[in-house]
């Protein structure tokens, strides 16, 4: 009985979690894009950060910071990578396809300071294909509870 149970659960959740063959390529773009705004961040490069996000971009950060609009989120990077320095590192766990133009990417990210600590927090993101290319279009970063 226990083995029919996790049968039941196992099966579903790869039938969901696959990507399917048409969004392959997306999700390839999708990882680039991810990693084109870690390296944004950490080399602070706001030409790069210009091109992948859009216009009216938002962002939430785990102080509860709203940031709206490309400049008030680039602004708010630079301050933040000044005030909280480190190496960040963006890991893609999973995109989530709502549309053929719209996709959910969450992500581990890791901050680790100067002294080798790590801040361990999760990012979502809401990408969206936008004049031939996929753009961040929101940011969600969160701090998990220690509960």
């Amino acid at each position: 009985m226990k083995y029919l149970i996790w049968i039941f659960l196992f099966i579903p959740t790869l039938a969901f979690s696959q990507i399917h063959p048409g969004e392959k390529e997306d999700a390839l773009k999708i990882h680039k894009l991810i990693e084109d705004y870690s390296l944004a961040r950490e080399t602070r490069d706001t030409a790069l950060l210009r091109n992948i996000l859009t216009e009216d971009v938002d962002q939430l950060v785990s102080s509860g910071e709203w940031r709206n609009g490309i400049q008030a989120a680039i602004d708010g990077m630079l301050r933040s990578s000044t005030t909280n320095p480190g190496s960040r590192k963006l890991h893609v766990e999973k995109i989530k396809f709502l549309s053929d133009e719209i996709a959910l990417v969450d992500c581990r990210y890791i901050i680790t300071s100067s002294t080798g600590e790590d801040r361990n927090l999760w990012s979502s993101f809401t990408v969206i294909f936008h004049r031939k290319s996929w753009k961040i279009s929101a940011i969600r970063n969160m701090s998990p509870s220690r509960n």
